[in-house]
């Protein structure tokens, strides 16, 4: 019965989790985007998760060159993606998955307060 009841758990984290997959990462693993570092460009440049999730989700819904963190040499290699279909809860919860799988924070020692 306990192996029933994980398995179940498995399969619904799974199900659960897989929305930045499903609707993301799954073009950018085809495409060969190196999600990492178009991070970093984020962090690098606007500092802060909340003005990250921000120009991220404006680049999302209206994507071109001029609002990307992309050097243009990018799309060169590299195509302007379509607008996001998704509706903006479920492009804010994409975006925060992306930003929590990517966030630099969690590779650093720090230690506990």
């Amino acid at each position: 019965m306990a192996k029933v009841i994980l398995i179940f758990l498995i399969f619904v984290s799974f199900l659960k989790a897989n929305s930045l997959e499903k609707d993301c990462l799954e073009c950018h693993k085809r495409e060969k985007i190196p999600s990492s570092i178009i991070y970093k460009r984020y962090l690098l440049n606007f500092s802060t998760k909340n003005r990250i999730k921000k120009t991220m989700f404006n680049y999302l819904k209206t994507p071109n060159k001029d609002n990307s963190i992309l050097p243009k040499q990018f799309f060169i290699k590299f195509k302007i993606k379509q607008p996001s279909s998704l509706n903006n809860k479920e492009l804010n919860k994409s975006i925060d998955e992306f930003i929590e799988k990517y966030d630099l924070a969690k590779k650093l020692f720090l230690p506990k307060k």
